[in-house]
């Protein structure tokens, strides 16, 4: 679409200037398009989003000015989620959790508000949680799906460590684990190395995948990173 793809190239504009109106009148030209909430949400906030992301590693942008576009597009999709259209509840759950930062927090709260605007029960944690206490809460809730949204490269191996030890303490032994955004995107077979069940590279196709997929786990074969310190286990535990 001709006036999504200028809609885009205006939209960063108003997000480094922080002109709020200027970004909503965005926004609300969008829908004067035709465009619902969740395509606007995926097909104008999200690319932003990546694009910012983008821009900041390549230091083309400060802190000051990512910090500043990042709440404001996070400000617009709250206001986008309350024009979600609504599916009945299928009976499925889902932990949401990321790292700690202000993109993170943006993709997977976008990824909590399209999963319960699907139908799915999500509980959203957050980033800077200790693994221990997410291991708690998913013994507590039980949830059908651990989603590790938009991990940041230094994070990866916390959640390595977070799978390991569910597997370990056996607290939730059906759960389905699948990362998405942040460095999984950008590191292809990163996810699989670690030993999560799934990868999506965005909200939508997780939940596409997760409805197609929901028997597929990880085998201990299929992770790379971190294999030697469950090999030596696995010896250990056959010695004894």
């Amino acid at each position: 679409m001709a006036a999504l793809e200028t809609l885009l190239e205006q939209f960063t504009e108003p997000l480094f200037n922080g002109d709020r109106s200027g970004a909503r009148a965005i926004v609300a030209e969008a829908f004067e398009e035709g465009l619902s909430a969740e395509e606007i949400l995926m097909q104008l906030i999200w690319p932003t989003m990546d694009k910012i992301q983008s821009l900041y590693r390549a230091d083309r942008i400060n802190t000051g000015t990512h910090h500043m576009a990042a709440r404001l597009l996070r400000m617009l999709a709250d206001q986008l989620t309350l024009r979600l259209s609504r599916s009945d509840r299928n009976g499925r759950t889902m932990l949401v959790i990321c790292s700690p930062g202000e993109p993170e927090e943006l993709g997977a709260q976008i990824t909590t508000d399209l999963a319960e605007a699907h139908g799915w029960t999500v509980h959203f944690a957050g980033g800077g949680v200790p693994n221990d206490e997410i291991v708690g809460w998913i013994g507590q809730l039980q949830p059908q799906v651990l989603m590790c949204y938009g991990t940041i490269p230094s994070a990866a191996p916390m959640v390595r460590q977070l799978i390991d030890l569910l597997h370990d303490v056996g607290i939730c032994p059906k759960i389905q684990i699948i990362c998405s955004g942040g460095v999984f995107n950008r590191a292809e077979g990163l996810a699989e190395e670690i030993g999560s069940d799934l990868f999506a590279p965005n909200p939508l196709e997780a939940l596409t995948i997760l409805d197609q997929y929901p028997n597929q786990r990880a085998t201990p074969e299929q992770q790379t990173v971190g294999r030697k310190r469950r090999v030596k286990k696995t010896a250990g535990a056959r010695a004894e």
